[in-house]
């Protein structure tokens, strides 16, 4: 007996086989588009995660210094906010120092110190707003092994800071500008890009139905 080669079964195989291959593609289509929006989206997350770091200060952390300074500077990796900062210089028995306002001139926070602190262990508890609007805080030591009877003219190095109005308006103006206009077309090409192979899959796998 000879069998046909387009006889009912193997004609039905057949179809069988496109289908799956039709729905291999249509999940192909649907997936892959996804994940690499969510690996772009990771990345582009990243870098906005990162807050701003203290990267020095004077005096150091855990430093013995001859006296007392006069003002005690912060540095930080990027130019943080004036608004809200607040440094206290503490002494071993817990009285603050602190002189005045934070002044914020650059990356470095400086606040004065009153005039006749004492010798002895200091504890600066420090707190600002980093560039990316979220606030970062922190303690350091140091050791005088005398006290201070003046306070420094640090008034020619100072920059105001600005009122709290405008200083509230930069965060949002940096993350308007910051905002990653490059990944949010790439995903409206993928999920374009995901909407056409659907299609064509579904065409596909209704054709060989």
């Amino acid at each position: 007996m000879v069998f046909s080669a387009f006889s009912p079964s193997r004609l039905h195989r057949s179809r069988r086989t496109s289908a799956g291959r039709a729905r291999t593609v249509l999940t192909r289509a649907v997936l892959a588009p996804g994940l690499i929006l969510l690996v772009l989206l990771g990345l582009a997350a990243g870098p906005a995660a990162a807050h701003d770091d203290l990267s020095g200060s004077n005096p150091a952390d855990g430093a013995t210094v001859a006296a007392v300074p006069g003002a005690i500077e912060l540095t930080f990796s990027s130019v943080p906010s004036g608004l809200g900062a607040q440094v206290e210089v503490l002494d071993a028995k817990g009285k603050s120092w602190s002189d005045g306002p934070v002044r914020i001139t650059d990356n470095t926070a400086e606040q004065s110190v009153r005039a006749g602190a004492p010798a002895g262990e200091y504890t600066v508890n420090w707190r600002v707003v980093s560039s990316d609007s979220h606030p970062i805080e922190g303690v350091l030591t140091f050791t005088a092994e005398s006290g201070t009877s003046a306070a420094p003219d640090s008034a020619g190095t100072a920059v105001p800071i600005a009122p709290a109005e405008a200083e509230e308006e930069t965060p949002q103006a940096a993350g308007t500008d910051d905002f990653p206009w490059s990944i949010a077309v790439m995903a409206i090409v993928l999920l374009a890009l995901a909407a056409v192979l659907a299609t064509t899959a579904r065409k596909r796998l209704g054709a060989n139905r």
